[in-house]
């Protein structure tokens, strides 16, 4: 696998650092400041501080909270200004005329070559505007006609940071923080000229809201990356690079592609080059859930070597041939940027799917960005991918067509572009008649983020209606009881599967198991919706699909429609599910006996889990094995589902071992049985059919079913174009009648 990319062998780890205080005058302190705004104002700066990779000290962090707490108000003012200003390179005043006059601060003017450092800026604010704050350098200015000893002299670079959760503007407070970032091109010692303004004519007179300052820029080395994976194969991998006072580099708040910043990680391959300033570093590095975080110290000057990254697994699903991969990521939209370009590039998408370890990328065009991102669609596996890492791109129905009535992942599409038009805006509002277009091609249809608008309670399973009013499994009710042509015209289902994962799992396998008790035979298939929902990384949620042959898009595909897949956030797995002789997706997934019997349920399972507990994790919303975790223990219950009830349990040790578990149980009647680890991965259903009779588990399920098409309906019409409303009625109508009949058919309650 070669997987050293010629166009991002030179890739820079430029520091984004806050830059830590220097012995020199202290800054005056503002007094008569108002406590509560003032505070409010400093826990943003830290926040976005954080947000960009250059936290404040545990010190100073601390010492903030306390000052926070204080009853005094004046004295919490001070003890405010002592931590940060210590921080600041530059003090701003605003008189009542709004004349601006700047002062040096004691922050060290230090800077890296070729990488952006941070600082803060004091701002007295006397007039109480609420312009913006700018920051201007002649330094830092590019001309036209300008000379060459003038492009010189412009070795820096310099913007005011303002994104959320700062805010673009001054507050109108008599005191605030403010953040500035600086960029140095050259290496030594450099002036530059700085001057702030709040709007034109704000500048004081004398030429006092300029100050001139001396920089040292350190120089920068560069690193070859040695990154081997657990064979000792070239691999791509994930890195988390921190200085001694956890900055992070390169700079995450300006990073551009291949590297997000949304993301602490970077991703970089065996034999890329990565620059680093003298120093020593902390490196974190992984290649996805089924590996290990590693951590390595790293010290950078004269005499270092190259650095070498080895990854070790503690699981490979791959090695029995199950695949994993992520069927709803995105390379525009949400956390990407749409400048300099319409989100990021085919080649920037495959190192992250490669540096997680995610062998199935599907990157679904949707409504942003959506004529730029359009072009990369080829009805086959992108150029950029490298077996058995593959990346495709398909469609997402969201923001546009039928998405108010809940999103649709389009899966193995031979065409993107529904008739009639060239871009999103023309596309049906009803879903159904998204569906059947799809459907003709052979695609492998379900809704996204199934979570949204279905959720009610925390009773697995509930028979609370839910209110029907988002965009994730809400039509969903409606279309999976359709049968429409495929592409050889006989009738398939109109939906494969429901997303799983990324949304309230409560929610998602609610929908699931009442659809399955009710007889049909929708499939699971995990996603992260990055980054959306999640931004942290591709592969959050995730399927493993069995395969026998050679990995391929297509057969990945077609294994989530026959169910033979396992769902997880990749920290749990359980590995070929049989119930008795019978694996799950293979023979239809189908057991047969002539009466009640006594079934074997079996399955490799393993679980990763740190030995402590991580309380951040336990909090997320998404499927997470660390809330399988039993009180403080390393050990997680893994359960036997029958008809979506829980009928037995066991417990073993998530501590990546591999071991086989087993469950018997009675079937009296036809019914699902599947494994699940309870919030972290679930298996896909085998049905036990017990004389000829179909899945009628439930007529309590049916019933919630059809009371959802009411309430679907009472939220859904609106959102439906004239031109299809009789569409629209009539595929309700089929779900009402198809509900009715089956409820004709429970005999249990």
């Amino acid at each position: 696998m070669n997987i050293h990319r010629p166009s991002v062998s030179i890739l820079l780890a430029v520091a984004f650092a806050l830059v830590p205080p220097a012995r020199g005058a202290e800054l005056p302190l503002v007094v008569g400041v108002e406590l509560q705004p003032f505070a409010a104002q400093v826990v943003r700066l830290r926040e976005a501080l954080e947000s960009l990779g250059v936290p404040l000290s545990a010190a100073d962090r601390q010492a903030l909270e306390e000052a926070e707490a204080m009853t005094d108000a004046a004295a919490a003012g001070a003890r405010l200004q002592k931590i940060l200003d210590p921080h600041c390179l530059f003090s701003v005043s605003i008189n009542p005329e709004m004349r601006v006059k700047v002062a040096p601060g004691p922050a060290k003017a230090e800077l890296d070559e070729q990488g952006w450092r941070t600082f803060l800026v004091k701002v007295a604010n006397e007039s109480g505007t609420t312009a913006a704050l700018k920051a201007d350098s002649p330094n830092a200015r590019r001309l036209a006609g300008s000379t060459a000893a003038e492009a010189a002299g412009r070795w820096l670079d310099l913007a005011m940071f303002d994104a959320p959760p700062l805010k673009p503007a001054l507050s109108g407070l008599a005191l605030e923080y403010r953040i500035i970032q600086l960029y140095s091109r050259d290496a030594g010692k450099r002036e530059a000229k700085i001057t702030f303004n709040v709007g034109q004519g704000t500048q004081d007179l004398g030429f006092r809201n300029e100050a001139d300052v001396l920089f040292a820029a350190k120089p920068v080395r560069v690193l070859k990356w040695r990154v081997l994976d657990e064979n000792g194969r070239p691999a791509m991998a994930s890195f988390v690079i921190k200085d001694q006072q956890g900055r992070l580099y390169p700079a995450q708040g300006k990073r551009l592609a291949p590297d997000f910043p949304f993301q602490q990680q970077i991703y970089r391959g065996d034999g890329e080059l990565l620059k680093l300033p003298d120093g020593d570093y902390t490196v974190e590095f992984s290649r996805g859930p089924e590996s290990l975080v590693k951590t390595s110290r790293l010290t950078v000057n004269a005499r270092t070597v190259v650095p070498e990254f080895r990854v070790e697994r503690w699981v490979d699903p791959a090695k029995f041939g199950w695949w994993s991969g992520d069927h709803h990521i995105h390379a525009a939209g949400c956390a990407h940027y749409v400048k300099p370009t319409e989100g990021v590039l085919a080649e920037d998408m495959i190192r992250h799917i490669m540096g997680e370890d995610l062998k199935i990328g599907a990157n679904l065009t949707w409504g942003p960005c959506f004529d730029f991102q359009k072009q990369f669609f080829c009805g086959a596996v992108d150029k950029v991918s490298q077996y058995p890492y593959l990346l495709r791109y398909d469609i997402e129905v969201s923001g546009f067509g039928s998405h108010q009535s809940g999103h649709l992942c389009l899966l193995r599409l031979k065409e993107q572009m529904y008739p009639g038009g060239l871009s999103k805006d023309h596309w049906p509002t009803l879903g159904l008649n998204t569906l059947k277009w799809a459907k003709k091609q052979g695609a492998i249809t379900g809704p996204a983020h199934s979570g949204s608008g279905i959720q009610v309670g925390r009773e697995l399973p509930t028979f609370i209606v839910p209110r029907y009013d988002g965009i994730g499994a809400n039509e969903f009710i409606v279309d999976i009881t359709h049968q429409v042509p495929g592409p050889d015209g006989k009738l398939v289902p109109a939906i494969d599967f429901i997303s799983t994962v990324d949304t309230d799992p409560v929610a998602e396998l609610n929908m699931w198991y009442h659809s399955l008790n009710a007889g049909f035979r929708v499939r699971a298939s995990g996603e992260t919706d990055f980054p959306c929902i999640y931004g942290e990384r591709v592969g959050l949620g995730r399927s493993y699909v069995k395969l026998d042959g050679k990995l391929n898009y297509d057969d990945w595909c077609e294994g989530i429609r026959l169910g033979r897949t396992y769902v997880s956030d990749g920290f749990s797995h359980l590995i070929d599910f049989k119930v008795n002789d019978v694996a799950v997706g293979e023979r239809g997934s189908e057991l047969r006996a002539d009466q009640p019997v006594v079934i074997r349920a079996t399955a490799k399972v393993s679980a990763w889990l740190d030995e402590r507990p991580n309380l951040v994790a336990r909090k997320r919303f998404q499927w997470q094995i660390e809330k399988a975790r039993i009180d403080e223990t390393r050990t997680v219950p893994i359960e036997l589902i029958v008809n979506g009830q829980s009928v037995a349990r066991k417990e073993f040790l998530a501590d990546g071992t591999l071991r086989e578990v087993s469950f018997d149980a009675k079937i009296e009647r036809s019914s699902w049985v599947a494994l699940r680890i309870l919030p972290s991965a679930h298996s896909n259903p085998i049905f036990v059919l017990v004389d000829g009779k179909p899945v009628r588990a439930s007529k309590r399920s049916v019933e919630w079913c059809l009371k959802g098409v009411e309430q679907c309906w009472s939220q859904k019409q609106r959102f439906i174009k004239p031109a299809e409303m009789e569409d629209a009625k009539l595929a309700y109508a089929h779900a009402r009648e198809t509900y009715t009949k089956l409820l004709g058919e429970c005999v249990v309650e």
